[in-house]
């Protein structure tokens, strides 16, 4: 059996009753289970269907997600989250280079890596650079003034830690910012790259090796074994190219508002839901949520 999920923004529930049943009906599937009114509905059905993208592509011109999965172990015994734009709003080294007074230059250089486009140790190795003689103390600014927690993180990690399951952030960013946020939203580790400083202020480099997309990929692995678990039972979430080796690895690559060309990759893509859409394509409903 499969189990197919769908739903939309949290912020405007537009899901509709005989959009569902519409869906339902024509796939042959079972009864319907709402997860949140308005929101999320689920249902099964015998076999993954035939047309599952073009149907795909029509629900999201009406603002909805789709996600067709097995039953079977679709609920996860590990979260292995990226941070920059997935577990946070912001890429964190776009932010430092904006108080260095080069954010245009290196947010460009950020886009291009994340879709795929430059090596990605190549183009942080570039962009930490530039960063060189910066005040460390802008770092405390930045975590206080810029970044935002992405709606959905806190129920996402403790609804998942409540069930039993672990949660680890691993991200190609800095561990300045994943040892915050990884705090304030109660993971149980964060792996990073460090960011050197001396006499108070940024060198330009980060502490080899650089943690990018191997590492990841890595880090999937030395966890699951630690753990006792297979990659299958793994839930990763990510949104970049460097997030796309630990998302074809995992039991569930979850592709979060992702770079076309990294969603195009991965078979569950959340576009309109925010970080509750991980609980839900799980089959928990809102009211299992914890905060």
């Amino acid at each position: 059996m499969h189990a197919v999920t769908l739903l939309t923004s949290p912020e405007s529930p537009t899901l509709d009753l005989a959009l569902v049943d519409s869906l339902r009906n024509a796939w042959g599937g079972g009864r319907a289970r709402w997860l949140a009114p308005d929101e999320a509905a689920e249902f099964a059905v015998p076999e993954r269907p035939g047309n599952l993208w073009e149907v795909w592509a029509d629900l999201q011109g009406m603002g909805v997600d789709l996600v067709v999965q097995p039953e079977e172990g679709r609920r996860k015994r590990m979260l292995l989250a990226d941070m920059d734009s997935t577990m946070i709003r912001q890429e964190c080294i776009d932010e430092l280079a904006d108080a260095a007074g080069v954010g245009d230059y290196v947010k460009e250089i950020t886009a291009r890596a994340m879709n795929g486009e430059l090596d990605f140790e190549g183009a942080l190795t570039e962009r930490v650079a530039l960063l060189k003689g910066l005040d460390a103390g802008v770092i405390d600014t930045v975590l206080r003034e810029r970044i935002e927690l992405m709606p959905g993180g806190r129920a996402l990690v403790a609804t998942m830690r409540a069930n039993g399951a672990y949660a680890a952030l691993v991200s190609g960013g800095f561990t300045a910012f994943t040892a915050r946020v990884a705090s304030e939203l109660g993971f149980d580790e964060n792996r990073a790259n460090t960011l050197l400083i001396e006499d108070g202020r940024l060198t330009g480099a980060v502490a080899p090796p650089i943690l990018g997309r191997e590492a990841k990929v890595r880090a999937l692995g030395e966890i699951s074994a630690r753990l006792g678990i297979s990659e299958a039972d793994v839930m990763a979430v990510g949104d970049g190219a460097n997030d796309l080796g630990m998302l074809s690895r995992a039991g569930a690559g979850v592709a979060l508002h992702a770079k076309p060309s990294v969603a195009a990759q991965c078979d569950i893509r959340v576009n309109f839901g925010d970080l509750t859409a991980l609980l839900y394509v799980q089959g928990y409903a809102r009211a299992d949520f914890l905060h």
